[in-house]
Formats: structure tokens, sequence, C-alpha cells
């Protein structure tokens, strides 16, 4: 059975790598009165704390309900902790926001996880944890983060390289390999704990069913689970001990009380490294692990193997070898194909190791408002001042979810998810298609229409994408499977009407078809934050939250005509998208009595405005992507699918005919473009060469390695803006944030962001599509070339790419000048796909593992069918 055929059985999904990285620190595992999540659980509490909602470990799998779970642990015997999670700083520590402390990577996973592969480099001298707490709290926000490669651990080569494959030998039976490579010039012990446990159902008081583990052989830990098919974990080494203990917290140690009885969480991990007697000796329990321990000889390895399977065996490794061989196979000739077209084995290997940060992020996601609010049975709680999410009571979120980074953000963010799904079509179609489904289900999206977004406050406002991803995705799958998946297109479009019809009546200020927002997923882009209540009726009129509704009608017409070629009542709902898109178009061209737009003709560039008290209006001319958006706002109409859909024809013809102040907004519609096409945009050609040329320009937005943030004209000359008497200054800051905007932990004022520059190079493409060769513009800016916009595009597109690729002297670019991790050969093959990257430099910034929205550089290496 290859990876295509596994994928028609959806069983082949119910086990995979849905184990978080972080647990602690979340808001659905605070349970403080004051909202306090990063202080209410912490890294170094978190072996001894039993969580509500889900659990987290080293490459972790688990079952799609997370009743059981899997994952890896390690020791050193220098560290002062087994290595049971991974280490980072939490908000409060880091000097630019949380930041894992660890160097991991993911190298491989079939979309059935199949097969899944990553590697993980475990110092071999203690773990440097004080020296990256304190060196990083001495750090301002305008110096850069301590990284644990600054702290010289792996200076020596003193670490181990553990390599851990999964290969399924069926739905539910995993062949897990650890091979631990020994970098160093000596010898050193390794521990290695492979550890299962139960996920704790039974302390809340809903229910007192508690599964437990056994014992019956040297070697082996039983499975008892009345729900699950797993029977036994088994080591091929007989020779190991099993340790039993509790996944319940020890509430003693934590909390200074008098000791108890009982073998608690942190039971197994006090045994290894303090000798303490603290596991069960009647090996029961429900947490359980393998002790396996080596001495690794300089230069060498050691490969220990397990398997946590469903059935009962005498020799459960006589097959062993002959499937992960297999498995290894399989999803070598699945991204064979997937790869067919692409001749450039580092971009294959780009490409590879991005879909594997993809599959690899998948998470089981549990949180019950209505719940956690209240807190549980055993367990209620009286909260108290402003609480998280207290108008979310309706979601109850049990799913696995494609995550953005899930140690950094190990909750799902509506937006983010979109472009995940672009990506995940490439490879698992249906995947992308669930997801885009399960965020629009009543036990999501708010009853009011509104989708939510992002665990940290779900009444936050993100870009209305989903309509873009959903027909992206619609067309991918047509084009993969051949026939177009007309019930999932029309499933998520009526659900979007209801979150078109929320967002006209809840960020249209005044009821003129612009639009606010707030925030909008762009964290510190203004000049101050655009949450922020001015008072005296002031508010911000946003280009971006403007244009993205443009882009959204433009998606929802788009969606409907495609439907009404098999449903004409279809029709009804395009024409109804058509004019909501010319009535937000014509907004942006006037406000109000005023007649100030958007537009800001000097400059040839949109800005933000601010309606002040007295009827005026200012511009705030900051020069950012936000005045790139309205390019996104785009839709090319081939006649041929205008002749199919008559009534929407004779209506468009109606409108346009008799609303002449809204016709002259339709740009180039009456002028058919190459190929007999019309073109739906907010902006006329004109307007589009203007703002082009502020784009391709390398004095503000173009860098070698895509199209900055924000302006690099304010680096030497910052931005001014005084409102209320508080004056504002932005300067262009190409890598990480020098404000605790947000958190701080990101920053849109002069970085390179995936997503951003995935929709400019798609919306040039678009363009192009309509023009062809009769629109071309200097490129770049000063160059005295001319290029048309598929070069354009075809070239951003290059340079982000090149963020990953390797330069001619070997480099990749995001590794930021690290010699080894550019040029040492057991690291400079390994890629991180970060949250952003350096304006200048392209040097990656943020989260390390955000093989999310990241992970659209492989579309982008993907050749598009239009250029083979």
């Amino acid at each position: 059975m290859n990876e295509e055929e596994k994928l028609k059985n959806p069983n082949w999904k119910k086990w995979g790598p849905y184990v978080s990285h972080r647990q602690w620190g979340n808001v659905r595992e605070d349970y403080s009165t004051n909202g306090d999540a990063w202080g209410f659980t912490g890294h170094d509490t978190a072996e001894a704390w039993t969580y509500r909602w889900a659990e987290e470990g080293i490459a972790g799998i688990s079952d799609e309900k997370q009743q059981l779970c899997f994952a890896l642990s390690f020791w050193n015997k220098n560290d002062c902790r087994v290595k049971e999670r991974f280490f980072g700083l939490s908000n409060y520590q880091g000097n630019h926001g949380e930041d894992i402390k660890e160097i991991f990577y993911y190298l491989d996973n079939t979309p059935s996880h199949s097969y899944m592969k990553m590697v993980y480099k475990y110092p071999i001298n203690a773990f440097p944890y004080d020296d990256l707490i304190n060196t990083n709290a001495q750090r301002s926000n305008k110096d850069p983060e301590y990284e644990i490669i600054d702290t010289g651990i792996f200076d020596n080569d003193e670490y181990f390289d553990i390599f851990i494959e999964y290969a399924k030998a069926g739905e539910d039976d995993f062949l897990i390999r650890v091979d631990v490579h020994n970098r160093s010039n000596k010898s050193a012990p390794i521990v290695v704990l492979p550890t299962v446990w139960y996920r704790n159902n039974w302390m809340w008081g809903y229910n007192d069913y508690k599964a437990k583990f056994g014992f019956s052989k040297p070697g082996e830990i039983d499975v008892h689970h009345d729900s699950l098919s797993i029977k036994k974990l088994y080591s091929r080494n007989r020779n190991v001990d099993a340790l039993f203990c509790e996944n319940e917290t020890n509430r003693s140690r934590l909390f200074n009380l008098p000791k108890t009885e009982g073998f608690f969480k942190d039971g197994i991990n006090q045994y290894i490294t303090k000798g303490l007697d603290t596991v069960n000796p009647s090996k029961t329990g429900t947490k359980a692990a393998l002790h396996c321990e080596e001495i690794i000889e300089a230069n060498s390895n050691k490969v220990f193997e397990f398997r946590l399977s469903p059935h009962i065996m005498e020799d459960a490794f006589w097959d062993f070898d002959e499937i992960v061989s297999r498995r290894k196979q399989e999803a070598d000739e699945f991204y064979a194909n997937i790869q067919k077209d692409i001749d450039n084995e580092d971009e294959k290997n780009v490409q590879r190791q991005a879909f594997a940060g993809l599959l690899w992020n998948k998470q089981f996601y549990h949180y019950n408002i209505g719940k956690w609010l209240k807190g549980d049975p055993n367990f209620p709680i009286q909260r108290k001042g402003f609480v998280r999410n207290s108008d979310w009571e309706h979601l109850h979120n049990k799913d696995i979810i494609s995550m953005p980074d899930k140690w950094e953000y190990p909750w799902y963010a509506t937006w983010d998810l979109a472009f995940h799904c672009v990506s995940f079509s490439v490879i698992d179609s249906e995947f992308a298609k669930n997801q885009l489904v399960t965020l629009t289900k009543e036990w999501y999206m708010h009853p009011n229409g509104q989708l939510p977004a992002y665990e940290w406050n779900f009444d936050d406002v993100n870009p209305p994408v989903h309509a873009w991803a959903t027909f992206r995705v619609f067309k991918i799958d047509e084009k993969n499977n051949g026939k177009p998946d007309l019930a999932f297109l029309e499933r998520v479009f009526q659900k979007l009407l209801l979150n078109f019809t929320w967002w006209v009546n809840r960020k249209d200020y005044n009821g003129n078809n612009l639009f606010g927002g707030g925030f909008l997923g762009l964290d510190n882009i203004g000049a101050f934050d655009r949450n922020m209540e001015l008072g005296d009726g002031e508010h911000l009129e946003q280009a971006d939250g403007t244009s993205w509704m443009a882009m959204y009608a433009l998606n929802m017409m788009r969606i409907a005509m495609e439907l009404a070629t098999y449903n004409p009542v279809y029709e009804d709902m395009a024409i109804k998208f058509f004019e909501h898109y010319l009535y937000i178009a014509e907004a942006m061209e006037n406000i109000g009595d005023a007649k100030q737009g958007l537009w800001n003709e000097e400059d040839g560039f949109f800005y933000d405005l601010l309606q002040l008290s007295n009827g005026d209006s200012v511009n705030l001319k900051l020069r950012s992507i936000v005045g790139l958006i309205p390019m996104f706002a785009v839709e090319v109409v081939e006649h041929s699918l205008l002749e199919k859909l008559p009534e929407f024809k004779k209506r468009m013809e109606w409108i346009l005919k008799n609303k002449q102040e809204l016709t002259k907004l339709v740009s180039q519609w009456y002028v058919e473009g190459e190929g007999n096409k019309h073109l739906l945009s907010i902006l006329r050609k004109t307007r589009l060469t203007k703002v082009l040329t502020r784009l391709v320009d390398e004095s503000e937005f173009l860098s070698d390695y895509g199209i900055r943030a924000m302006s690099k004209v304010y680096e030497e000359n910052p931005f001014r803006f005084t409102v209320h008497g508080q004056e504002h200054v932005v300067y262009y800051t190409p890598a990480e944030s020098d404000s605790r905007m947000f958190g701080g932990n990101s920053n849109w004022r002069g970085p390179i962001w995936f997503p951003i520059n995935f929709l400019i190079v798609e919306s040039l493409q678009r363009f192009h599509f309509f023009f062809g060769d009769a629109l071309t513009i200097e490129y770049p800016k000063g160059s005295g070339v001319q290029k048309n916009l598929e070069e354009v595009s075809k070239d951003i597109s290059d340079r982000l790419c090149n963020i990953f690729l390797k330069d001619k002297n070997g480099n990749r670019a995001f590794n930021g000048g690290v010699e080894k991790f550019n040029q040492d050969p057991h690291f400079k093959d390994y890629i991180m796909f970060f949250e952003y990257f350096h304006g200048d430099n392209g040097r990656g910034v943020g989260a390390s593992h955000q093989t999310g929205w990241t992970s659209t550089v492989a579309k982008l290496i993907q050749p598009r069918l239009s250029s083979r």
C-alpha cells in the first residue's frame, strides 16, 4: 500500500505527531484568579504538574483524542533534570518575549504519518538553563536574543545527534528507532526513556475511569485501556527496566506541603536523576517508561528500537527493519512524485523539510471554554477582573489542528491556518479542506459569525483570508483529483456568509464601507496600537482593513460564480458580492463629504486615515505593507465564465451602465485583457504602476530576500506623528521588535513575512494574467531593465526561496551568518522555518519552527503549471 492509498483510509491518521512541545504557559491551562497565564504554569514546574487539557513531550505521538501519549525523554547524567520537554523562556523572561532555546529539525513526514523523522541536538554537558535565563534577563528589547548556540555549548561538538524515526506497521502499530550519535571526541553516557502515559481525565470530577500500565515481561510495558487497541510497548533490548508512576500532580513538591503517599508525575525523573524512591515497586501506574542506558563511544552511535503495538508477540522485531525500510521508500516515492518537476536537489531538500515541519506541527487541541471559565467539579474557580475569552462560552474544540509552531504558538490562529492549508493542499488536500471546514463549525465560529482569532484573545480581528484559502484549496484539489469538490466549497461558503455579515455589522465604524479592525494580524505595524480607543469620536479608517474586505468580497463573488455554474441560484449571491466590492472601492476613493480617500495621489500610495472629531481627516503617511495590501483585491474573470452566467452578466452590465460613479472603479472591465479576460481591481493601471514603483525600490520595500513590511526610508528618517499631545515615532526595524507592543515577540516594522509576500506574488501573477506583456515596469527601480509582472513575481519568489537555499558560498541566509549552521556537515543541510526574516540579510527571527505560514515556501518552490 503506497502513501496515496493510505490517504484514502482516514484510519491511518488516527495516530500521529499530535503531542504539543509546550503546554505550560497557555491560556487554557491558566487557573489563576488574575489571568496570569505565563505565571500559573512554567517550565520548571511542568514535570510535576498535571495538565487539564492536553500533553507535551519531545517528538510525541498520540491518538486523535489524546487518550494515550508516547514521547522520548533523555538524560546526559550532567543535567539537573531529565530532558522530558524542550526548554524555552516565558514571555516574561525573554527580551523579545517567549522563545525556545533548543536546536532540533523536522526532517521528514508523510501525510498519513506512516513515516516520520526528526533530529534533536542534545548537549553532552550540563544544559545551560541558568545562563540562558540570566543573560537574556540582562538584555533589553533593543539587544539581540541570547541563543543556545551563543552559549558555546556546541563549540567542541560535545553533543548528541538524536535521530528519532517512526514507521507505522499498521494504522496503530508504531515502530520507533532512536539513533544516538556522539559527535564529540570522548565517550559519553546517555539515558533514553521511551515514555507512555494517559492524559489525565479522572481527576476533574466527571468520571473516575483510570486506565493503567502494567508489567509482565522484561523489556515490555503492558497497556490496558478499554477504548484503545494498543496493548504493548516493546524494547528490542530486553535487559531494560520498566518504571511506573502516576500522571498526577506532586503537590507536596510544588506547594511545599507535607509529603503524601503516592508516585507522582515527576516520579520517574526524580528516580533517574536523584535516585529517590519515587517509582512504584508494584510496577503499575498511569505513566511508564523503559529505562535504557548506554555509553556512546566517541564519534560513534547506538541504536535503540521500540514498538508500540496492538499485537501480543513473542518477537515484536522480526519485521522491524523491513517495515522501516519500506515506509522510508514509500515516503521517497511519494515526494518524488510531488517533486517530479523540480530539478534542483537543494530545492527538493528545502521543500521536503517544509512539508515535514508542516506535518509535525499538527496537534491535538482541546479547549472547552464553558468548563474552563467555571473550573471543574473537583477544582472550581472564581475568576476575577478581566477574564479572557469570556464571550466565547460556546467554544468547544477537540480536534487535530495545524499549529503555527508547537512550542512558541501551540494554539491555532485562524489567519495563519489559511496559509497552512494552501501548503497542505499540495500533499494532502483532504486535510486542508477539513481544517477550513472545522474553523467554521458552530463550536468554533461565534454565534454572531466571528471566527475565533487565537487563544490569547479569540475576540481579536485577523485578516479575512478564509475565503481566499478556501477557493485556492478548492482549485488545487480539483487539479489534483480531476473533479471539483463542490460540497466542500458550498459548505464553507454558507458559513462565510455569516462571517462576512459580522464584518459588515461590527467593523464598519460609520456604515460607509470603510473598515477598521484594530489588530488585523499585523501587530505593531502602525504608529500606535491600532486597537487603542482614541476618544471624542475619533477613529482610524484602515487601508489594510478596507482592502482586506474588498479582497474578501471578490473572493466570495468568485466562489459564488463557481457554484453558479452548477446551481444558478448562486448567481444572485455573486451579484451581491460584486456590489459589495464596488461600494468598498468607492469608499476607499471618497470618505464622506471631504472626498479624501485612503489613496494619496502625491505619494502614489495608500495610507490609513485618522478621522478627527471635528470632521477633518489626516493621512497617516507611514509607508508600510498596509499600503500594498490593496493589491490583493484583484480578480480576473474570463469571458467564457461570464457567458455561463447570463443573469450575473446582465445585472453587472446594468450596474456599470446606470451607476457611472462606480464604473470608473472597475479597472479595465470593458477592456478585455490578454486571452479575452476582464479585470476587477481597486488599483487602476496608473495607480498600480505607482504602487509597484514603491514596491520594487530597493531603498524602500524590495530586499534581496523579499518584500519588507515597512519602507527602509525610516531607518535614518523615522516617521513621527502626534496624537493627543503624545508623539509616536516609528523607525524601520528590520529584525526583532524594539518595543513590547503585542508581547514583543513579533515585529512588522521592517522584516520579511511570508504570508504577505505570498499574497504579493499571487497578486502580481493575477495582474499579469490579465495584462500580459502590455504592462511592464522597471525592475528593480533604477536598473533600466523592463520586466512584465510575471517576471517580477518570479524574481520576488526566488528572493524568498533564497532565504533557505544555499548561496554560492554554501551559506543559507536564515542561519544569520553562524558558521557552524552553514558549514558543519551535521548542520548545513538542515532547515529551520522561522516566523519572519531580517529585512536586509534574511536572518531567521521569531519562532524558529513556524513551518505554518512559512511553509508557503514549499508552494513557491513547486513549479507553476503555466511556467512548465
